[in-house]
């Protein structure tokens, strides 16, 4: 059985688990004030790297970089993908003109084309097409390497490379953005 208790006493108790739940919540609001103070300041420094000549600067999860009248931004700086040996039509090739996609990773497409496009306004414009003489999948266009094409394609090994004006970018899936900047890099 439960013990009776009086109207005093429940009110006391009542009081007392009230006073407890402010102190508590208090407690909760003043140490969130601080840490999200603590967090803001140990994030407000800006990290640069210094490659080429040139200076990349995070801001906001991304690499950010002024070539002339442009300005790029990348998920990765310079130092976090690996280098491109080969060599690749420069920036000024792609000016004016349209560019052609045929990818399997919408992410590294999307890294090449807000750089070219959305940002810079370099490129005409950009479409998806099929490469003369591979499978297409959909209602594309035919192109070849007399225009410019940009191809990504899952392959075990990691490479970007140039047949006329045709750029193969491949890897495995998770090395796609990566490799996407590293193109970027080395065309700007």
């Amino acid at each position: 059985m439960r013990r009776l208790i009086s109207k005093a006493e429940e009110e006391k108790k009542k009081r007392r688990n009230q006073i407890l739940v402010g102190v508590v919540l208090i407690f909760v609001m003043f140490f969130s004030v601080i840490g999200y103070s603590l967090g803001n300041f140990q994030t407000s420094g800006t990290a640069i790297v210094n490659y080429n000549g040139f200076k990349f600067i995070q801001e906001s999860n991304l690499w950010k970089v002024n070539v002339g009248n442009f300005q790029f931004s990348f998920n990765y700086n310079p130092n976090q993908v690996g280098k491109i040996s080969s060599s690749l039509n420069l920036l000024s090739s792609y000016q004016d003109k349209p560019l052609y996609f045929s990818s399997e990773n919408s992410e590294a497409e999307s890294e090449i084309y807000n750089n070219l496009f959305i940002q810079n306004k370099i490129i005409q414009r950009a479409q998806p097409a099929c490469l003369s003489g591979e499978k297409c999948s959909g209602n594309y266009p035919i192109k070849t390497c007399d225009d410019n094409f940009i191809i990504i394609k899952e392959s075990n090994s990691s490479s970007v490379r140039q047949d006329k004006n045709c750029v193969f970018i491949e890897g495995k899936t998770e090395d796609f953005v990566k490799l996407s900047d590293s193109f970027l890099f080395k065309i700007t």
